[in-house]
């Protein structure tokens, strides 16, 4: 299976799908949990980010509380967003996302938006724009989420949505609203910089 990938030039290339990247790249993955002990979610999760192969997790946003977007009745979120190195291919990458969710008790297919132990979404990969069954890059919603634009703009205010070819700080900015998107006081999921 091919994958399709623009660059940031718009320039189409293909990557096989199951295959590695010679050069790590930057990715950014959002992290979201509103059951349970949410704040332990979101700690597991970084905590595998940093166990796989062909990962390697270079910061971690402040963690934000926010409204559920979703049918009721389900309790507020955390959010983060993590930023990672990789030397995986966009679906590899997912598929270790996907099985990191269902290891924290995680089931999709059921109602959209329904309440979660853990939500892990590719939201960026490198520059690159991609469309494949079962995975668009960038997130197609990224745009319109407050409650990710916030933490991703702590760890990739200067990056240009290969998209919209605006700064994702400036995205944040014409959404930001306090009240809907607040610092969590549980905000200790992990040290924000890696060496």
């Amino acid at each position: 299976m091919t994958d399709t990938v623009w660059d940031c030039s718009c320039r189409l290339r293909s990557m096989d799908a199951a295959g590695s990247r010679a050069e790590p790249l930057t990715a950014w993955i959002a992290l979201g949990s509103n059951l349970d002990d949410r704040q332990q979610h979101l700690r597991a999760a970084v905590a595998a980010l940093r166990a796989e192969a062909g990962i390697a997790v270079v910061a971690v946003s402040r963690v934000y509380e926010t409204d559920p977007v979703g049918p009721p009745p389900q309790g507020p979120y955390l959010n983060a967003v993590a930023r990672v190195q990789t030397t995986l291919a966009p679906r590899e990458l997912l598929d270790r996302l996907l099985a990191i969710e269902r290891s924290r008790g995680r089931r999709r297919g059921g109602q959209r938006n329904a309440p979660r132990t853990l939500d892990l979404d590719l939201l960026l990969y490198g520059n690159e724009r991609i469309e494949t069954d079962g995975l668009v890059v960038p997130h197609p919603r990224l745009h319109e989420r407050s409650f990710v634009l916030e933490p991703l703009s702590e760890v990739a205010a200067g990056v240009i949505h290969p998209v919209l070819r605006e700064p994702i700080a400036e995205l944040a900015r014409r959404l930001r609203d306090p009240a809907a998107v607040r610092l969590s006081q549980e905000t200790d999921i992990t040290s924000r910089e890696f060496s």
